[in-house]
């Protein structure tokens, strides 16, 4: 994929986008009969059919207010999202909203081809002061440049079975993540692996390897260098797969699992630990064999090989993670657009989503709510010490790179092992792709 041609074409296409339609002036979001907005949004493996129920329950909604149908349009990795925006980018045409992680704003915000939001059209979607502080951290560069509206938060934790740590006598998950993998191990017996873990998941692997860099003092990219050939780096690759390949503390079949697998083995009794899932993981349990038997709690936040946190590391419990919706400077809906993101991130609208789907909420009001609920105590936690990933045109390659050294270790994993120079290459080839997209992102 050539991350290059979506900053080649970055200046060239805002040209294109403005001559294609941008209706700046707007107009009335209430007159949208016979118009369709197109969104575009993250297939929602987990809850498909409820997510398939949201779209007509929001489409009839928004019809209703402004009399305009909305199509909705879904990616499946994050592959699949660069890809959208890069070709909608090159065409000046495509989804109206995208709804987009936020790890992928600093690619959005680099093409120069999404609304860069005023006061007036702040205005339009509640107002700044409606959305949760921290969630504002990545719609931009900074507070006066920002092309991202806060949607869903989506702090990361870890699950643990309350059941399974009593009776092997251990009082909390640990703090460090070698103390995490002696837990496992005291843990792992004929029937339960002390992890699940999604090897597979097109989305989570790249973060274990995220935190426990940036706990160990290495931020992966500052300015204009990538630094994933740093030891720490490397250590962290060699932890992750090693909880299956030599600690033998994850079923060999989490080579082949999503995110939903394994929260159903964990949900099935399966394992006595379940790391980087979020509160969309409490609609599953609730209803599953562990149900009252579970807890979350915060990452380890001591780096591998470590007993504590050197000074240059950071304390991160999990990426500033969510969804930001943004709006394509192509559109000739902006106001229905706009609209449209007023909507969901309503406190109605994003109080019933946190019901659907666990997705924490991003409305000031809605969120206040819920955090005084005691089972979601350790996510409002990791909320408040989570880290933002470098704001850089180029982070979007670098997750990709960070992600395909684990999608080719899987072979090795499939065989129970970790050839250790063939993941020096990999992480060397990372280290590659990652230095060439930052060199390429303004």
């Amino acid at each position: 994929m050539n991350r290059s041609k979506i900053i080649a074409v970055g200046a060239a296409a805002v040209l294109t986008l403005a001559a294609c339609g941008n209706d700046s002036s707007g107009g009335d979001a209430q007159s949208g009969a016979g118009k369709t907005l197109n969104v575009l949004v993250q297939a929602n493996t987990i809850y498909p059919t409820q997510q398939k129920q949201w779209f007509t329950d929001i489409s009839n909604t928004f019809k209703q207010q402004t009399g305009a149908e909305v199509k909705f349009e879904t990616f499946a990795s994050a592959n699949d999202e660069l890809t959208k925006i890069q070709t909608s980018v090159v065409s000046g045409q495509g989804p109206d909203v995208y709804s987009l992680g936020t790890t992928f704003t600093p690619t959005a915000y680099a093409t120069g081809a999404f609304l860069e939001l005023t006061d007036a059209d702040w205005a339009k979607v509640g107002g700044k002061d409606a959305f949760v502080p921290a969630a504002l951290g990545i719609s931009g560069p900074d507070a006066q440049h920002q092309v991202g509206i806060p949607f869903t938060s989506r702090p990361f934790v870890m699950a643990y079975n309350t059941e399974l740590l009593k009776a092997a006598g251990i009082d909390k998950p640990a703090d460090s993540w070698d103390g995490l993998r002696e837990q496992a191990k005291k843990l792992t017996n004929g029937t339960t692996y002390g992890m699940a873990v999604a090897y597979a998941d097109g989305f989570d692997p790249w973060k274990f390897i995220w935190a426990m860099s940036v706990q160990s003092g290495n931020p992966l990219v500052a300015g204009k260098k990538a630094s994933l050939d740093d030891p720490a780096t490397l250590k962290a690759y060699q932890t992750y797969l090693g909880w299956l390949a030599t600690d033998k503390v994850v079923d060999p079949a989490a080579v082949g699992w999503k995110n939903a697998q394994a929260i159903a083995e964990f949900g099935a009794g399966k394992a006595a630990f379940l790391p980087m899932v979020s509160a969309t993981s409490k609609v599953t349990l609730d209803k599953s064999q562990v149900a009252g038997k579970y807890a979350y709690a915060i990452m380890p936040t001591i780096p591998p090989g470590t007993t504590s946190r050197p000074s240059n590391g950071v304390g991160a419990t999990s990426i500033l993670s969510g969804d930001n919706l943004v709006v394509a400077k192509y559109s000739k809906n902006k106001d229905l657009a706009l609209a449209f993101v007023k909507l969901v991130t309503s406190p109605e609208q994003q109080k019933s989503y946190y019901k659907t789907f666990g997705e924490l909420p991003t409305n000031a009001s809605a969120s206040k709510e819920l955090s005084a609920d005691p089972a979601l105590a350790a996510i409002v936690d990791s909320a408040s010490k989570s880290a933002g990933t470098p704001f850089n045109g180029g982070w979007s390659k670098v997750q990709l790179a960070l992600l395909n050294v684990v999608v080719q270790s899987i072979p090795d994993l499939q065989g129970g092992k970790v050839d250790d120079g063939k993941l020096r290459s990999l992480v060397a080839a990372a280290q590659k792709d990652a230095q060439n997209a930052v060199n390429e992102a303004k």
